[in-house]
């Protein structure tokens, strides 16, 4: 059963930036997303060989979708669509996903993200990313959450040093992306780090009304 996953289903918000569970029928509006995203999207993502418009229609997105709620059933994965809430319901601008959690003695994920670049810049990934962290360290009872960004993804970067993620590990030939092994920096923060600012989501809140 889903309700057996602690933490998971949920759907979580603040402000327009809202998190939920996939459903079958955002197969169109992901594929419109992702297709409309190619330039900003496909070099610095891993992706098996194929056209992009192939690998990012909505018939593909039924194998996504599929492997997407089997991974959140297993307990391995919390997929979100991130959505911005308007006067016409919410619009997927989005994904953000806690994978490879592990519990018990190591009580961790891995957090990756992308966004529609039509909305980048407006605080959309910074407060979903906090809000699932907030999520990760409460309810689904994670001690860790890390992130790994290529160096030279200065947007990526930007928005996990401006929530104060530690910057702690170097990480030579990572991953396999876009035709060649690259590095990744690696980053990450612990429950004990945010507890005494009321969680990630407050110190976000703080960032937003100082920063100018």
């Amino acid at each position: 059963m889903l309700g057996s996953v602690p933490g998971w289903p949920v759907v979580l918000a603040e402000g327009p930036v809202v998190l939920r569970p996939y459903k079958r029928s955002d197969a169109a509006a992901w594929s419109e997303v992702r297709c409309v995203n190619e330039p900003w999207l496909a070099p610095w993502e891993s992706a098996p060989p194929g056209p992009w418009r192939e690998l990012n229609s909505p018939r593909a997105f039924s194998y996504v979708y599929r492997d997407m709620r089997s991974s959140a059933r297993r307990g391995e994965s919390m997929p979100f669509a991130v959505c911005l809430r308007g006067d016409n319901g919410d619009r997927l601008v989005g994904h953000l996903n806690l994978g490879n959690i592990v519990r018990r003695a190591f009580s961790s994920a891995y957090v990756g993200y992308w966004v529609d670049s039509r909305v980048a810049g407006r605080g959309v990934i910074p407060t979903a990313l906090a809000l699932a962290v907030d999520h990760a360290f409460g309810p689904a009872g994670l001690h860790r959450v890390e992130i790994n960004i290529r160096p030279e993804n200065g947007p990526s970067r930007r928005v996990v040093e401006k929530l104060g993620f530690r910057e702690e590990a170097y990480h030579p030939r990572y991953m396999h992306i876009d035709g060649t092994w690259r590095d990744h920096i690696g980053y990450a923060m612990t429950s004990e780090e945010v507890a005494a600012e009321g969680g990630l989501l407050a110190r976000w809140r703080r960032v937003r009304t100082t920063t100018p």
